[in-house]
């Protein structure tokens, strides 16, 4: 199992912040660092000093850090056109030596694309978009060097591109696919995603789901791997008193974040760690809410991750 470090930089964390958690998840052994890609808070924090630009920020990370894999979770199709979507992922690629993971969604938070101009399509657009969008990825990223790339959708035209620059990786960086939906998720998680992540549900309901791609692999006769993976919002302790001041700090009850997260003590936490792993999980991402508390990621690394 693969411990991964996820954060939520836009509920108020400067690139400073993000760079001392990016430095300290490498340095305490954890797999990856993981940032969303909101530009408006969530809840009662102030969000101050404001949004940071996803891909700026993992480019960046890529050439102060040297082991760690970076990545989104998830970056919101609706943000970017795929061909310059497509030129800065590659980008940072090659910046970190092909260390990034891609996690590509519909979007959903329809108050940040009202406040930065964004526009918000219906559902069944957004999922068009984000359809042809992976089909776009896939055809530059994979597009032989010295040839050109077309495609012509109901949403998106490339005309002869030169499918440039190329990513470290072959092929392109790994695309992850996330979300709970019964049809629509596991047909694209099926057919494009190199991982399936299942953010913030329970044990049972995660197995579900998996339990659904893998029907909808089945059904493609797909033959790839696929990687299977959960995140869930981490409060980790070494007694009662430490576990609810880190629920506190965040805004949680600690019944609450133990029934739908990962909360409790160390032993708790590899627990339920476990819990997952028995359904076939190979990574989970820790959503690390206050950015500020180092000591606790070197506490989940001391304790938690060191046992699974």
């Amino acid at each position: 199992m693969r411990l991964r470090i996820f954060t939520e930089p836009q509920q108020g964390a400067s690139y400073e912040t993000q760079l001392a958690v990016a430095k300290a998840a490498e340095d305490l052994g954890f797999d990856a660092f993981f940032r969303s890609d909101h530009f408006v808070k969530m809840g009662d924090v102030t969000g101050e000093p404001g949004p940071t630009d996803s891909w700026i920020t993992l480019g960046a990370l890529a050439r102060e850090t040297s082991r760690i894999r970076l990545g989104t979770l998830v970056t919101a199709a609706t943000f970017r056109h795929p061909g310059p979507l497509a030129i800065s992922v590659a980008q940072v690629d090659q910046m970190s030596g092909g260390r990034v993971d891609l996690g590509l969604g519909t979007g959903w938070f329809d108050q940040e694309h009202a406040a930065y101009g964004i526009p918000f399509p219906s559902l069944g657009e957004r999922f068009e978009r984000f359809e042809e969008q992976l089909e776009i990825l896939a055809g530059l990223w994979g597009t032989p060097a010295g040839e050109t790339y077309s495609f012509s959708g109901d949403h998106y035209t490339l005309t002869e591109s030169p499918a440039l620059p190329k990513p470290a990786q072959a092929g392109g960086p790994p695309i992850i696919i996330g979300g709970f939906g019964a049809k629509r998720t596991p047909r694209l998680a099926a057919r494009f995603a190199d991982e399936y992540n299942v953010p913030f549900h329970q044990v049972a309901d995660t197995g579900e789901a998996f339990g659904r791609v893998r029907a909808a692999c089945a059904d493609a006769g797909r033959t790839k791997p696929l990687v299977y993976s959960a995140a869930q919002v981490v409060c980790c302790g070494r007694d009662e008193a430490e576990i609810k001041r880190r629920a506190d700090a965040i805004g949680r009850e600690v019944s609450e974040l133990r029934d739908n997260g990962l909360a409790g003590t160390p032993g708790e936490l590899v627990d339920k760690i476990g819990r997952f792993g028995e359904l076939g999980a190979e990574r989970i991402y820790l959503q690390v809410l206050d950015m500020h508390d180092l000591d606790h990621v070197e506490l989940l690394a001391a304790e938690v991750l060191s046992k699974v």
